[in-house]
């Protein structure tokens, strides 16, 4: 016999839902490896009124003369350094909260100038589903990551007071244009290489058209001495088409199809010449996921100001609002040396 109303109506005065408990389940974090590569590299600067600045060339002037006997001989003044340079920028990040917001959440203001001193109420536990203050925090927390991790792709355009990313001096066109102050029509040693619209297709997979360019763009890349690719980033295009060609030729195991009673028809993680291929979502985001980027980070620097490197403040509120503010702060620049040893490559 199904309920009536009036039990239904007893039911719902008598039971609680079940509500789970802990963080709000983040679902957009995804993986960033051109920051996190970056990052691991960075190398702090102690300030300076504008750029940051560095030396690099790529000619000689001195050569070989034969001679014999009394024949003159000549001397060159060798005058080849370039002087790089690169602005710094600052950056900031911030959220607020009333302290009504934290009272829902049973959190009281200690320091009642900055809220930098919390405490929680006794039972808690018994109010709190996913901790108001805690949310806001991680949202800045990866708010800055997403945000920071795009622009170290972006060229800068998109807002002059960031700093220009990776395509601002990888770029398409590499035979044009001066980069941070180096002229690269004057200086054919100053540019990166650049391979686009690969025709990689359903038509040539097994001709391998994407592994052949990346065999004969590897030598270039390695042929100065310091100078040689760390990092491979790719977007998902880029990597399926690199994937079918190795499918062609029926590269899935040396084992045979069939290996521990199931088959696995997957291909494994690629890598070229001992780099992995690593698959940055950004790419996709920004439209690039047709393209690879092949990166010497041991040339290519973050440079992040001392003292200066993700900041956190705490400021003091208005005295006519309980209103708090939390702030992170970066200052600092991005800069390449070297170009030669790193390429942009796309397929069609």
């Amino acid at each position: 016999m199904p309920f009536t109303a009036a039990e239904l109506n007893n039911i719902a005065n008598a039971a609680l839902d079940f509500h789970m408990k802990g963080p709000a389940f983040d679902q957009s974090i995804q993986e960033k490896p051109l920051m996190k590569a970056l990052k691991a590299k960075e190398k702090e600067f102690p300030g300076g009124k504008e750029y940051i600045t560095f030396r690099t060339k790529g000619v000689h002037t001195t050569s070989l003369q034969g001679y014999s006997h009394d024949d003159t001989v000549t001397y060159s003044n060798p005058a080849n350094i370039k002087q790089g340079q690169a602005n710094w920028y600052e950056l900031h990040a911030g959220i607020n909260f009333t302290g009504t917001e934290l009272k829902k959440d049973g959190i009281s203001v200690v320091d009642s100038v900055t809220g930098a001193k919390t405490t929680e109420h006794t039972d808690r536990e018994m109010t709190v589903l996913a901790g108001l203050l805690e949310d806001k925090l991680q949202d800045m927390t990866e708010g800055w990551a997403e945000t920071f991790n795009s622009m170290l792709w972006k060229d800068g355009t998109q807002d002059a007071k960031q700093v220009p990313g990776v395509t601002s001096f990888i770029i398409n066109a590499p035979t044009v244009g001066t980069t941070f102050g180096i002229d690269r029509v004057a200086n054919s040693w100053y540019r990166n290489r650049a391979n686009l619209a690969i025709a990689s297709n359903s038509g040539t997979w097994a001709n391998q058209p994407l592994v052949r360019a990346l065999q004969q763009d590897f030598r270039q890349l390695r042929r100065y001495q310091g100078l040689k690719p760390t990092h491979m980033f790719a977007g998902s295009d880029f990597l399926d088409a690199l994937e079918m060609e190795l499918r062609a030729k029926g590269n899935y195991t040396l084992e045979g199809w069939a290996k521990g009673g199931a088959i696995d028809a997957s291909v494994a993680d690629v890598s070229f010449k001992g780099l992995k291929f690593e698959y940055d979502p950004t790419l996709d985001d920004l439209s690039k996921a047709k393209y690879c980027y092949i990166l010497d980070l041991n040339n290519i620097t973050l440079m992040p100001m001392q003292g200066e490197n993700m900041k956190q403040h705490s400021p003091a509120r208005p005295e006519d609002k309980y209103v708090y503010y939390r702030a992170v702060t970066w200052t600092g620049g991005l800069i390449a040396k070297g170009l030669r040893s790193s390429e942009v490559i796309s397929i069609a």
